[in-house]
């Protein structure tokens, strides 16, 4: 089986580098369309270069169809802009991998509330936006894949990017209920973890390590996530060729009635109710409350 995207349109976010480079080279490769976007700023948000039209140019270079936009994520205004310009020249948009980003790391103690507003801003705030605007044009065609960027910081913490780890949770969160309210018109939305060697990351890795988790090792799950026949509401690490499925769990949980119902309760039946046998994913919120009733059916 050959994953082709002849005749889809793809727009993915901060690809004048790094993972987004490498998705935007893949997808051209294999037929689509893509509109290359980066406002080209450092790795913390700041200032601009052309980094996006030396991609479309690799793009044509190799015989594929791109153009460049230098929208920021942030304003909302310019990604409708960006999304009716495709429109305009190939007729609709059929996949957007939201990747742009960028870092302001510190301890929480040292951050200030502007650094985390404008991470929360560029990674949570911006997905919404190009998802958002797009959102309707993948309704009335009936057919879209959405591709959140995620992280295991979102997934399971680390030191020094509180600002970051919230946004990406977040993204998440976005995708869950987006694969669910556009399952009817046949809009697939997943969120992807990558771990790769970018500009991003340069600093982190150990040289050896940094080629390891090259770009490239990370696009394969990207792409098949906005294929005709990719799964919906995933979330899927991938990182120097390995890639891993996460999930959000439910434990059976314990009832507890009487003087159980306490916080000394909680305390003795603790080993009970964070116990993992058998536990749930569940596919929305209300299989929560679902499975809450179910227990008080069940005394």
């Amino acid at each position: 089986m050959s994953i082709r995207f002849d005749d889809k349109v793809a727009i993915v976010t901060g690809a004048g580098g790094g993972l987004g480079r490498a998705y935007a080279l893949e997808l051209a490769k294999r037929g689509a369309k893509v509109v290359v976007n980066d406002l080209g700023g450092s790795r913390d948000g700041t200032g601009h270069s052309d980094a996006a039209l030396k991609v479309v140019q690799e793009i044509q270079a190799a015989g594929g169809t791109a153009m460049s936009n230098g929208g920021s994520v942030t304003e909302y205004e310019q990604m409708v802009e960006m999304v009716e310009k495709a429109k305009e020249a190939w007729g609709g948009v059929h996949i957007v991998i939201n990747n742009a980003g960028v870092l302001r790391d510190k301890s929480f103690a040292k951050m200030e509330p502007a650094d985390f507003k404008f991470v929360v801003d560029v990674h949570l705030i911006g997905s919404a936006n190009v998802s958002k605007a797009v959102w309707e044009t993948m309704r009335g065609q009936n057919y879209g894949r959405l591709l959140m960027t995620a992280s295991s910081t979102g997934l399971y913490g680390n030191f020094g990017q509180a600002n970051y780890g919230a946004a990406k949770l977040g993204l998440a969160g976005l995708t869950k209920t987006l694969a669910i309210e556009g399952a009817k018109n046949n809009i697939k939305v997943n969120t992807i973890a990558p771990t790769a060697g970018t500009r991003m990351t340069e600093d982190l890795f150990p040289a050896e390590a940094f080629a390891a988790f090259a770009p490239e090792k990370v696009a394969p799950a990207a792409l098949y996530l906005v294929s005709e026949d990719a799964p919906t509401n995933m979330i899927i690490g991938a990182g120097a060729g390995v890639f891993q499925a996460a999930y959000v769990t439910l434990t059976q949980g314990k009832l507890l009635t009487g003087d159980d119902l306490s916080p000394e309760g909680i305390a003795a039946h603790w080993a009970e109710i964070i116990d993992r046998t058998g536990e749930l994913t569940p596919q929305s919120g209300s299989e929560q409350s679902i499975s809450i009733l179910t227990k008080l059916q069940s005394r």
